[in-house]
């Protein structure tokens, strides 16, 4: 039998330092917490890209939806847990900068954007345009049937196929819904004919789902074949996941949503914030969210032969609709 030797001193010593190395590899890393409606595979890409040319800094994001971050923001105002907001409507990124949320930043390439597409005082500036289409599922719904306007949605016809995402968490549907109230005031002078829309809308419905992912599911087991959301999630379900996804650019105009990014106000890592901030905007970073993610760039200096066909497409059939904020 061999009797088994304690560890000597030098022996101990070493298995210690080696120990508090390995633990001290991560805790050594700046941890830049990023909140974003963005999606995992967009946010799992440029945090992965990210840290590889910046291995001093470990990026953790929460996924959650554009309310949904603009409500903890709020809440957490006196004690920020965030450092950066990557994406949501404008419209809650104002409301975010009226409240003093935001740390002012204006970025290397704040003069391609335009004005409607960032906020005077630099809370916030424009990262996407994100046009709100109609969607169907194209194995239960031919081309020709589909509806091509905000109207042709609210047709009896459509009662109990109608399956949209639960406004009260969602930025897109409540893009929508300004849209069609604002559309009314610009026509009559009252929003009363927007209200039964969305009355009508309503008793089509036969769903409100909690989070986008279980509307997708939903939409391709046609257990709704009519929904209302925005151009490049649609495109996605097309495109890169294979479902018999399609969708109607409205003939009479879209809200065309500017999706934003900003530094969160009292963040202790502002530096590191506005690293993420620039490099998740260069020319190459959104041509390269254009192909593989969808997104349309805000950034008017990015020539437009270098985007897909889909989105030089859509630039030139979309007609902006006023969203009513």
């Amino acid at each position: 039998m061999i009797a088994r030797r304690p560890a000597g001193p030098l022996a101990l010593a070493t298995v210690i330092v080696a120990v508090s190395l390995a633990s001290c590899t991560d805790d050594s890393r700046t941890v830049l917490t990023i909140y974003s409606p963005h999606g995992k595979d967009l946010l799992g890409y440029y945090e992965q890209e990210f840290e590889k040319a910046n291995p001093d800094v470990d990026v953790q994001w929460v996924d959650m939806g554009s309310q949904e971050v603009l409500e903890r923001l709020r809440a957490e105002a006196a004690n920020p847990q965030a450092d950066l907001w990557f994406g949501a409507p404008s419209e809650s990124f104002e409301r975010a900068a009226k409240e003093h949320l935001l740390e002012p930043y204006s970025p290397t390439w704040a003069s391609a954007i335009p004005a409607e597409a960032r906020d005077s005082a630099a809370h916030w500036f424009g990262t996407y345009l994100t046009p709100e289409v109609i969607g169907y599922n194209s194995a239960a719904v031919s081309e020709a049937e589909a509806p091509k306007d905000w109207d042709d949605v609210i047709d009896p016809k459509w009662k109990g196929k109608i399956i949209i995402r639960d406004p009260i968490a969602s930025g897109t549907m409540r893009a929508i819904f300004g849209a069609i109230i604002a559309r009314s005031v610009a026509q009559t002078g009252s929003p009363e004919a927007g209200y039964e829309w969305l009355r009508k809308l309503d008793a089509n419905t036969k769903e409100y789902t909690v989070n986008p992912t279980i509307m997708y599911t939903k939409l391709g087991r046609q257990e709704g074949v009519i929904t209302l959301y925005n151009m490049p999630d649609m495109a996605t379900l097309q495109q890169r996941l294979n479902l018999p996804i399609k969708y109607s650019i409205p003939t009479s105009g879209t809200p065309l949503l500017v999706d934003a990014i900003a530094v969160v106000r009292g963040t202790k890592k502002a530096a590191v914030a506005k690293r993420y901030y620039e490099f998740v905007t260069t020319p190459e970073a959104l041509v390269f969210a254009a192909d593989s993610f969808l997104r349309i760039p805000a950034r008017k200096d990015i020539p437009n032969e270098k985007l897909p066909a889909w989105i030089q497409d859509a630039n030139a059939r979309i007609i902006p609709m006023a969203t009513g904020h």
